[in-house]
Protein backbone atom coordinates (compact mmCIF):
# COMPACT_ATOMS: atom_id res chain seq x y z
CA UNK A 1 0.00 0.00 0.00
CA UNK A 2 1.49 3.39 -1.00
CA UNK A 3 2.24 5.75 1.68
CA UNK A 4 1.28 8.59 -0.89
CA UNK A 5 -2.66 7.34 -1.05
CA UNK A 6 -3.04 7.28 2.68
CA UNK A 7 -1.83 10.98 2.89
CA UNK A 8 -4.08 11.82 0.49
CA UNK A 9 -6.62 10.44 2.30
CA UNK A 10 -6.01 12.07 5.52
CA UNK A 11 -5.38 15.37 3.90
CA UNK A 12 -9.26 15.05 2.38
CA UNK A 13 -10.32 13.41 5.72
CA UNK A 14 -9.06 16.86 7.49
CA UNK A 15 -10.23 19.18 5.21
CA UNK A 16 -13.83 17.65 5.92
CA UNK A 17 -12.93 17.83 9.70
CA UNK A 18 -11.51 21.58 8.91
CA UNK A 19 -15.30 22.65 6.99
CA UNK A 20 -17.50 21.62 9.96
CA UNK A 21 -15.65 23.71 12.48
CA UNK A 22 -16.02 26.50 10.11
CA UNK A 23 -19.56 25.87 9.95
CA UNK A 24 -19.59 26.68 13.29
CA UNK A 25 -17.30 29.55 13.59
CA UNK A 26 -17.94 32.04 9.96
CA UNK A 27 -21.66 32.33 9.82
CA UNK A 28 -21.33 33.89 13.31
CA UNK A 29 -19.24 36.67 11.58
CA UNK A 30 -22.11 37.53 9.28
CA UNK A 31 -25.32 36.30 10.83
CA UNK A 32 -26.03 38.06 14.45
CA UNK A 33 -26.86 35.88 16.84
CA UNK A 34 -25.80 32.52 15.40
CA UNK A 35 -24.79 29.74 17.35
CA UNK A 36 -25.08 26.16 16.79
CA UNK A 37 -27.30 25.55 19.54
CA UNK A 38 -29.33 29.31 19.32
CA UNK A 39 -29.84 28.43 15.91
CA UNK A 40 -29.73 24.94 14.90
CA UNK A 41 -31.39 24.66 11.93
CA UNK A 42 -29.94 26.75 10.11
CA UNK A 43 -26.35 25.20 11.31
CA UNK A 44 -27.95 22.33 10.29
CA UNK A 45 -28.63 23.43 6.74
CA UNK A 46 -25.44 25.36 6.18
CA UNK A 47 -23.10 22.57 7.74
CA UNK A 48 -25.39 19.37 5.39
CA UNK A 49 -24.63 22.07 2.57
CA UNK A 50 -20.64 22.40 2.74
CA UNK A 51 -19.62 18.92 3.41
CA UNK A 52 -21.98 17.86 0.47
CA UNK A 53 -19.95 20.63 -1.95
CA UNK A 54 -16.97 19.66 -0.15
CA UNK A 55 -17.41 16.02 -0.99
CA UNK A 56 -18.20 16.71 -4.53
CA UNK A 57 -15.24 18.49 -4.68
CA UNK A 58 -12.70 16.48 -3.09
CA UNK A 59 -14.58 13.28 -5.33
CA UNK A 60 -13.82 15.47 -8.57
CA UNK A 61 -10.50 16.09 -7.81
CA UNK A 62 -8.78 13.27 -5.83
CA UNK A 63 -11.34 10.60 -8.41
CA UNK A 64 -10.95 7.78 -5.40
CA UNK A 65 -13.10 5.27 -7.54
CA UNK A 66 -12.75 6.23 -10.60
CA UNK A 67 -13.61 4.35 -13.66
CA UNK A 68 -11.35 3.39 -16.25
CA UNK A 69 -14.44 3.51 -19.24
CA UNK A 70 -15.47 6.54 -20.45
CA UNK A 71 -18.68 7.34 -19.84
CA UNK A 72 -20.81 9.73 -22.29
CA UNK A 73 -22.60 12.56 -21.14
CA UNK A 74 -26.37 11.05 -21.08
CA UNK A 75 -24.90 8.33 -19.37
CA UNK A 76 -23.53 10.90 -16.68
CA UNK A 77 -26.79 12.97 -16.63
CA UNK A 78 -28.31 9.79 -15.86
CA UNK A 79 -25.69 8.23 -13.01
CA UNK A 80 -26.17 11.60 -11.07
CA UNK A 81 -30.26 11.86 -11.30
CA UNK A 82 -29.76 8.79 -9.91
CA UNK A 83 -27.72 10.03 -7.18
CA UNK A 84 -30.07 12.28 -6.57
CA UNK A 85 -32.78 9.94 -6.22
CA UNK A 86 -30.86 7.74 -3.96
CA UNK A 87 -29.76 10.40 -1.49
CA UNK A 88 -33.71 11.73 -1.12
CA UNK A 89 -34.72 8.54 -0.55
CA UNK A 90 -31.99 8.36 2.17
CA UNK A 91 -33.14 11.35 3.41
CA UNK A 92 -36.63 9.67 3.88
CA UNK A 93 -35.65 6.42 5.53
CA UNK A 94 -33.63 8.15 7.91
CA UNK A 95 -36.48 10.37 9.26
CA UNK A 96 -38.65 7.39 9.34
CA UNK A 97 -36.15 5.32 11.40
CA UNK A 98 -35.71 8.35 13.82
CA UNK A 99 -39.27 8.31 14.51
CA UNK A 100 -39.41 4.54 15.02
CA UNK A 101 -36.81 5.11 17.22
CA UNK A 102 -38.99 8.05 19.56
CA UNK A 103 -38.84 10.89 17.62
CA UNK A 104 -41.68 13.15 17.07
CA UNK A 105 -44.14 11.71 14.53
CA UNK A 106 -46.06 15.57 14.21
CA UNK A 107 -44.60 17.71 15.95
CA UNK A 108 -40.93 19.12 15.33
CA UNK A 109 -41.16 17.52 11.24
CA UNK A 110 -38.56 20.40 10.20
CA UNK A 111 -36.15 19.23 12.85
CA UNK A 112 -36.51 15.72 12.34
CA UNK A 113 -36.17 15.73 8.43
CA UNK A 114 -32.95 18.41 8.46
CA UNK A 115 -31.23 15.50 10.93
CA UNK A 116 -32.34 12.74 8.33
CA UNK A 117 -30.63 15.19 5.49
CA UNK A 118 -27.40 16.07 8.12
CA UNK A 119 -27.31 11.54 8.38
CA UNK A 120 -27.54 11.38 4.86
CA UNK A 121 -24.82 13.84 3.76
CA UNK A 122 -22.74 11.88 6.36
CA UNK A 123 -23.32 8.44 5.40
CA UNK A 124 -25.47 7.79 1.93
CA UNK A 125 -23.30 11.12 0.18
CA UNK A 126 -20.38 9.39 0.75
CA UNK A 127 -21.53 5.85 -0.37
CA UNK A 128 -22.32 8.11 -3.70
CA UNK A 129 -19.33 9.58 -4.33
CA UNK A 130 -16.87 6.85 -3.56
CA UNK A 131 -19.51 3.77 -4.92
CA UNK A 132 -22.34 5.30 -6.98
CA UNK A 133 -25.51 4.88 -7.49
CA UNK A 134 -24.63 1.22 -6.94
CA UNK A 135 -26.48 -0.74 -4.91
CA UNK A 136 -24.54 -3.96 -4.98
CA UNK A 137 -21.12 -2.05 -4.36
CA UNK A 138 -23.14 -0.48 -1.36
CA UNK A 139 -23.89 -4.15 0.08
CA UNK A 140 -20.43 -5.53 -0.44
CA UNK A 141 -18.30 -3.02 0.73
CA UNK A 142 -20.51 -3.14 4.29
CA UNK A 143 -19.78 -6.91 4.32
CA UNK A 144 -17.41 -8.64 5.81
CA UNK A 145 -14.01 -7.99 4.21
CA UNK A 146 -15.70 -5.92 1.69
CA UNK A 147 -13.27 -3.17 0.88
CA UNK A 148 -11.17 -2.92 -1.92
CA UNK A 149 -9.58 0.32 -1.21
CA UNK A 150 -8.62 2.38 1.25
CA UNK A 151 -11.31 4.91 0.66
CA UNK A 152 -13.75 2.14 1.02
CA UNK A 153 -11.87 1.01 4.02
CA UNK A 154 -12.59 5.15 4.98
CA UNK A 155 -16.30 5.08 4.03
CA UNK A 156 -16.71 2.31 6.41
CA UNK A 157 -15.72 4.05 9.38
CA UNK A 158 -17.37 6.94 8.81
CA UNK A 159 -20.02 5.76 8.39
CA UNK A 160 -20.32 3.70 11.24
CA UNK A 161 -19.34 6.36 13.87
CA UNK A 162 -21.43 8.61 12.60
CA UNK A 163 -24.71 6.46 13.39
CA UNK A 164 -23.40 5.64 16.41
CA UNK A 165 -22.73 8.90 17.10
CA UNK A 166 -26.16 9.80 16.08
CA UNK A 167 -27.31 6.44 18.89
CA UNK A 168 -25.31 8.01 21.84
CA UNK A 169 -26.01 11.42 20.94
CA UNK A 170 -30.01 10.55 21.73
CA UNK A 171 -29.05 9.01 25.33
CA UNK A 172 -29.09 12.66 27.10
CA UNK A 173 -32.30 13.66 25.73
CA UNK A 174 -35.28 12.24 28.12
CA UNK A 175 -32.95 13.28 31.08
CA UNK A 176 -34.54 15.76 33.46
CA UNK A 177 -30.80 18.60 33.09
CA UNK A 178 -32.93 21.47 31.10
CA UNK A 179 -30.06 21.91 29.01
CA UNK A 180 -30.69 23.95 25.69
CA UNK A 181 -29.01 20.89 24.11
CA UNK A 182 -31.25 18.14 24.95
CA UNK A 183 -34.02 19.97 22.53
CA UNK A 184 -34.47 17.70 20.06
CA UNK A 185 -32.35 16.84 17.72
CA UNK A 186 -29.55 19.05 18.78
CA UNK A 187 -27.63 16.30 21.01
CA UNK A 188 -28.54 13.27 18.63
CA UNK A 189 -27.12 15.94 15.33
CA UNK A 190 -23.93 16.62 17.64
CA UNK A 191 -23.59 13.39 18.47
CA UNK A 192 -23.77 12.19 14.65
CA UNK A 193 -20.96 15.45 13.74
CA UNK A 194 -18.61 14.25 16.22
CA UNK A 195 -18.75 11.08 15.54
CA UNK A 196 -18.59 11.89 11.20
CA UNK A 197 -15.65 13.97 12.60
CA UNK A 198 -13.34 11.20 14.68
CA UNK A 199 -14.17 8.87 11.99
CA UNK A 200 -12.44 11.15 9.61
CA UNK A 201 -9.73 11.38 11.54
CA UNK A 202 -9.71 7.77 12.59
CA UNK A 203 -9.99 6.46 9.43
CA UNK A 204 -6.22 6.72 7.57
CA UNK A 205 -4.96 6.12 11.27
CA UNK A 206 -6.30 2.80 11.71
CA UNK A 207 -5.31 2.14 7.51
CA UNK A 208 -1.82 3.29 8.38
CA UNK A 209 -1.55 1.51 11.47
CA UNK A 210 -2.97 -1.97 9.88
CA UNK A 211 -1.38 -1.18 5.98
CA UNK A 212 0.84 -4.29 6.43
CA UNK A 213 -2.71 -6.53 7.18
CA UNK A 214 -4.62 -5.23 4.49
CA UNK A 215 -4.58 -6.86 1.13
CA UNK A 216 -6.18 -4.57 -1.33
CA UNK A 217 -4.63 -2.37 -3.37
CA UNK A 218 -4.79 1.55 -3.72
CA UNK A 219 -7.45 2.59 -6.57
Amino acid sequence: MKEAAIRRLLAANLLGVVSIILTAVVPAFFWDGFTVLGTHLAWLCICSVCVTTLNIILHLVLKPNLSPKRSSFAHKISRFLKCCIYFFMSCILFHAIVVLYGAPLIESVTETFLFAVLLSTFTTLQCLCVLGPNIQAWIRVFSTNGAMSIWESSLQITTMCSILGAWFGAFPIPLDWDRPWQVWPISCSLGATFGYMAGLIIAPLWIHWNRKQLTYKSR
